[in-house]
């Protein structure tokens, strides 16, 4: 068995949000990948899911035997209409579960559903280049290195970069999208 058999990835729900909460707090208090300096509460991180999920976008989970392991969502890139073919991804996973190749099945998944739901390009912002791990992780699922913007957060008594990489989906720009504008 692989330590990525046996998860099943599926819709986030309320009951979900407790772990949820845990896992960002951890990388909010610990790491980069997350530039806010206070973790938010529960009914904080329930309202932003609420959001993503009534802006038709997809968040989802990592659950193996009733655990939430990691999580991942896709979410409107920038709020100009001309910016509606482009999401953002964002994952997490357990501190307890790094290493088990959960990072790979979530991010596949969210590409796989916004394929789906005819989003065109994907686009990822990593916290810092010094975050390798997640940088690796987007260039095997074939995120191109598109920018680094230096020194533009300042967390944990140092500056970061800002990394963007990026993947189309579906046809990408070598079509024009369903909605015409």
């Amino acid at each position: 068995m692989t330590d990525a058999e046996n998860l099943i990835i599926r819709d986030a729900h309320d009951h979900d949000m407790d772990a949820i909460q845990a896992i960002y707090a951890h990388h909010v208090r610990y790491g980069l990948a997350s530039w806010e300096v206070s973790p938010p509460s529960i009914a904080e991180m329930r309202a932003r899911r609420a959001a993503i999920q009534e802006g038709g976008f997809p968040y989802r989970v990592a659950d193996r035997a009733g655990e939430v392991l990691g999580y991942t969502y896709a979410s409107q890139y920038r709020p100009r209409p001309a910016y509606r073919n482009t999401v953002e991804n964002a994952i997490y996973v357990a501190e307890s579960a790094r290493g088990q190749g959960i990072g790979p099945v979530l991010l596949d998944d969210i590409v796989e559903q916004c394929t789906a739901l005819g989003f065109r390009r994907m686009v990822a912002v990593i916290g810092d280049s010094e975050n390798i791990p997640s940088i690796k992780l987007h260039e095997r699922a074939g995120f191109q290195m598109v920018g680094v913007i230096p020194a533009c957060g300042y967390k944990s008594g140092r500056w970061l970069d800002q990394v963007l990489m990026q993947k189309a989906l579906g046809p990408g720009d070598s079509e024009p999208p369903d909605c015409h504008s």
